[in-house]
């Protein structure tokens, strides 16, 4: 089993509109409101993918009673930890691509990060692979995801994350660091593990064992991109389970994160187009550049 941890949970709302104008009135044409937070869009496109997984985070108030509404009506497992806050809304806006609205998120206070640490190392014991994905809640230390990796025990884990939340991943030493190339940067790190950067329409770079990849899509796509990162982690996530070589991850992780753009929601992949994209994602070794 793959366990996706959200612990900045969201209900995404989606508006599409023909073309985004600062300080302008628009005329929405679609809503699209749903599940969200980039764990529970990680165990999505699992789902999708036939693989068994279960998301868990923290979740709480209204908003949070909605999140696990859809997630029953999409019948997507889940063990969510409740606490006392409301959980937040992220707003996207697209046209021919995306502009994002992140609410910060609930404060979570000591005794719920507490109990969610005891809530998470029961779960963990039953997982092959744990994906810490998002930002932090109000609330939660900085080292939180580095604390829940020393809670693992056996399982192999990723984190895809920004801020100081990564640097402190860093020091824990995941299996896996899966953050975008903006991320890496402003953390001023050069982290020596494995490493897989996300690099938008150029597709990804990776490090692992002395070496690096580049992997790029095999053509230039329009759509929502929000969902890509975590549509890559999700493949990311099979191949850390199935110890496949990192060309066939980062073909695959491309493949999927591109199939990903073409649909309206994150979350949700293009499964003909994947199939499609697989055989045509372009993967070569290079120098390191970190």
């Amino acid at each position: 089993m793959i366990l996706t941890v959200t612990l900045n949970l969201a209900l995404d709302v989606t508006y599409d509109v023909a073309t985004l104008t600062r300080h302008a009135t628009h005329r929405v044409q679609r809503v699209r409101q749903r599940a969200g937070g980039k764990g529970v869009n990680v165990s999505r496109v699992l789902a999708s993918l036939g693989q068994e997984t279960l998301a868990t985070g923290l979740c709480g108030g209204p908003t949070g009673d909605l999140v696990r509404k859809d997630l029953h009506k999409a019948g997507l497992s889940h063990a969510f930890h409740t606490i006392s806050g409301d959980t937040r809304r992220a707003v996207t806006v697209v046209d021919d691509d995306a502009t994002v609205f992140n609410e910060p998120g609930p404060l979570v206070h000591p005794a719920e990060w507490s109990l969610f640490q005891a809530h998470f190392t029961r779960l963990a014991r039953s997982a092959s692979v744990v994906v810490f994905s998002g930002s932090l809640p109000p609330g939660l230390p900085d080292d939180a995801y580095a604390t829940l990796i020393g809670l693992a025990g056996g399982a192999k884990t990723i984190v895809d994350t920004s801020g100081p939340a990564l640097g402190a991943a860093v020091a824990a030493a995941p299996s896996l660091l899966k953050p975008n190339a903006r991320e890496l940067a402003e953390t001023g790190l050069s982290p020596a593990g494995p490493l897989v950067v996300s690099r938008g329409g150029e597709g990804m770079r990776a490090m692992a064992d002395g070496r690096c990849w580049e992997a790029r899509p095999p053509e230039v796509l329009t759509g929502n991109p929000t969902g890509a990162g975590d549509a890559a982690a999700a493949a990311l996530a099979v191949a850390l389970r199935d110890g496949s070589p990192w060309e066939e991850a980062l073909r695959d992780a491309v493949a999927l994160s591109a199939a990903a753009v073409l649909t309206p929601v994150a979350g949700a992949v293009d499964h003909a187009a994947y199939r499609r994209f697989l055989s045509k994602v372009s993967v070569k070794e290079v120098p390191c550049p970190w």
